[in-house]
């Protein structure tokens, strides 16, 4: 995949400007966040067949059965996460291309990164490496059983759907941390925001949402 994405205006700040005035009518609200995706080229992040939809609100294919999430998901994940709170360490579940990775990486101090199908993974690195993104480390993984050696942290996200929240995810929470994360089947998943407390999980439905599964190794 080529790195240049010249012509078709997909270089012009005006376009991701035009894409973040729709974010915001869509009820994103949270400044950091949309600097974030203003400032995150999403036709890099995409295979050319498709880099004319760039910058659609949509989701689209990038191989392996897998898809970018479309940008408004994207950003509504990312606000559910961050609030207005400075995350020092943040875990991601399923890197993908690195769109999403390299809009965290902007909001968070440090970023880890776990993607189970590695030339997906070489190639998201390759990406968010390109773009300075220093403080991402990257694993190809099992998602689904987080980082252990690295926890815990302040934030997770998930960018697949498990049938149920894992519970090594909420183990590896820190007290105060959030859980962002879609559950669910085929046919009707949640986008849940799980913040911990203590011992005890608060559970907050955000809205009905698609994902590809969270497939974790037998």
């Amino acid at each position: 995949m080529s790195m240049a994405r010249d012509g078709a205006g997909l270089t012009s700040q005006r376009i991701r400007d035009r894409l973040v005035e729709q974010l915001q009518a869509a009820g994103i609200h949270n400044d950091r966040v949309l600097e974030a995706l203003a400032n995150t080229p999403r036709h890099l992040f995409i295979d050319e067949a498709l880099v004319s939809r760039a910058y659609e609100n949509t989701a689209l294919p990038i191989g392996f059965g897998q898809t970018i999430s479309q940008p408004y998901i994207v950003a509504l994940m990312t606000q559910c996460l961050v609030d207005d709170r400075q995350l020092s360490k943040v875990l991601e579940v399923g890197t993908g291309c690195g769109y999403q990775s390299a809009v965290l990486s902007k909001l968070v101090d440090r970023l880890y990164s776990v993607e189970r199908i590695e030339t997906l993974l070489d190639s998201a690195r390759q990406r968010v490496r390109s773009l300075g993104c220093s403080n991402v480390v990257f694993q190809c993984a099992d998602g689904s059983v987080g980082w252990k050696q690295e926890a815990p942290f302040e934030g997770i996200l998930v960018a697949a759907a498990p049938a149920d929240i894992p519970a090594d995810l909420c183990d590896q929470l820190a007290d105060g941390g959030r859980l962002v994360i879609p559950v669910g089947g085929d046919h009707e998943q949640r986008l849940l925001v799980v913040t911990r407390k203590g011992r005890r999980f608060a559970q907050q439905e955000i809205e009905r949402v698609r994902f590809v599964p969270l497939i974790a190794d037998a």
